[in-house]
């Protein structure tokens, strides 16, 4: 069966097909870093990462290039309001790069916890300007661009393809000589590609061009880095449906009309709103929740990439304390079941697994290939998910094969099943915390100090840890 992946453009399930086979260019869209990522960004980029590791999965070398977006992004996507990075800094009395450093490390700490890979190239938009200049030069000499006001514009309505993303077309614009969203526009859908006056007099970061010393916009940076790493034509591109109607609609007809070549990108791969009630999650409108929220409300980041896991990207997910509850759960009962599983191949003399060992079961091959099955239907992980809880329940796998498949699964999902179950408790424990701690209460309950015994036992089982005294001892076991 043959990898399938829902293209934006065209609005239908497609079976991928690389243009060069066996290799993959894909590019996904970055943080802009004027704050900490909040859960809901969060989605896209375990996407991404679902998205890698099962092209990866299915033998194909990839080349996964990630943009920091660290100057020229509006808080609006169409030209408008304030720049983000600058309004930031102004907020905190730093400097805008001291701002992008530092949320861009909170941001790779994030997923890292997240268990999210790091992309193969990320590149920082103040250190591309001579390549987004050098597109916007050839751009100009294809005939779409007209400066007015001090700026350089793109004129869609002279791209015949503008909008076939999902973006409006251009005589949905109602094209008028002045807009009031910016007078210095043509019509209401043009977008800059080059500020010099616009805006702000007192920009922070700007660069000299051949139209005066400025800033480039933000829609030219993902044209020119993604190009520049990945060629003028390459596979796939993703980032959140937010991004469907202006910025990847004005990347598209920019990067045609600079290169003449079409399609730009051949498959778009967008994922869908995380939600709070009725409304989207976002910095601006008060609903903001970091993955350091969740830490210090008890959860592991584990966890709400399994909550994640259980909605296919496509579709909405309500966010809410009582479901990702339910989701850490099913993760500690997730580890629970393996262990179980892990003590049997023990026993059975089973010795070490390891991820690289192929399974020979034939029982366990049928819960592989539903798994397979599942992420080659356009990255259906709820469903792979269930094929991997088939796999653990189903006694009639030999115990060695059961563990060896299942922590395949959890490599491509991400979930670290094979560090979870021998390093880290629920909790977050590793074992030689563990085992200090059951060696303390011995040594309470031999003095005699059983008011801190059973401190120390209800400690370690409000971290998922279960103690059993037994007539040769304390043993211990995750719950």
């Amino acid at each position: 069966m043959p990898l399938s992946l829902y293209n934006t453009l065209g609005r239908k399930i497609e079976t991928f097909t690389p243009i060069n086979e066996g290799k993959v260019g894909f590019y996904g869209c970055g943080p802009t870093v004027y704050n900490y990522a909040h859960i809901g960004n969060l989605r896209a980029y375990v996407t991404h990462d679902i998205l890698v590791r099962t092209l990866r999965r299915f033998g194909y070398e990839v080349t996964h290039v990630m943009n920091v977006t660290d100057v020229g992004h509006l808080s609006g996507d169409d030209d408008t309001g304030d720049d983000k990075m600058v309004k930031s800094a102004e907020e905190r009395g730093k400097s805008v790069l001291e701002v992008a450093a530092y949320y861009t490390e909170a941001f790779f700490n994030d997923t890292g916890r997240l268990r999210i890979q790091r992309p193969d190239i990320v590149c920082k938009a103040t250190e591309h300007i001579a390549d987004m200049v050098a597109l916007i030069k050839r751009i100009e000499a294809a005939g779409y661009t007209y400066s007015s006001g001090g700026n350089l514009y793109f004129d869609i309505a002279k791209f015949p393809r503008y909008g076939e993303l999902g973006g409006p077309k251009p005589d949905e614009q109602k094209l008028q000589s002045r807009t009031e969203l910016d007078g210095n526009k043509r019509n209401q859908g043009d977008f800059v590609l080059w500020f010099t006056r616009s805006k702000f007099e007192n920009q922070a970061l700007t660069w000299d061009s051949p139209w005066g010393r400025g800033y480039p916009g933000w829609h030219i940076e993902c044209s020119a880095m993604s190009m520049k790493y990945l060629g003028e034509q390459f596979d796939i591109h993703s980032g959140g449906i937010d991004h469907i109607q202006i910025h990847h609609t004005n990347e598209i007809a920019q990067s045609e009309a600079g290169t003449g070549k079409h399609p730009w990108v051949r498959y778009w791969v967008h994922n869908e709103f995380l939600v709070l009630d009725k409304d989207k999650m976002s910095k601006s409108g008060g609903s903001f929740i970091t993955l350091q929220d969740l830490v210090e409300a008890g959860f592991d980041p584990l966890d709400y990439r399994y909550f994640l896991l259980g909605g296919h990207y496509r579709n909405q997910i309500k966010f809410s304390v009582d479901s990702l509850t339910g989701a850490q759960n099913a993760r500690k009962s997730l580890l629970s079941n393996l262990r179980s599983i892990d003590e049997k191949s023990k026993g059975a003399g089973g010795g070490a697994v390891s991820t690289e060992a192929a399974p020979t079961s034939l029982a366990a091959r049928v819960h592989i290939e539903a798994f397979d099955a599942a992420l080659q239907d356009d990255l259906n992980t709820p469903r792979a998910l269930s094929a991997l809880w088939g796999l653990v329940k189903d006694g009639g796998v030999p115990p060695k094969a059961a563990l060896e498949a299942a922590f395949q699964m959890g490599e491509v999902l991400g979930l670290d099943l094979e560090g979870s179950l021998h390093s880290v408790a629920p909790g977050g424990m590793d074992r030689a915390e563990v085992e200090a701690l059951v060696a303390e209460r011995a040594g309470a309950k031999a003095a005699k100090n059983f008011a801190r015994a059973d401190e120390i036992r209800g400690a370690l089982k409000a971290r998922g840890v279960i103690l059993e005294d037994g007539p040769e001892g304390t043993v211990w076991r995750y719950g």
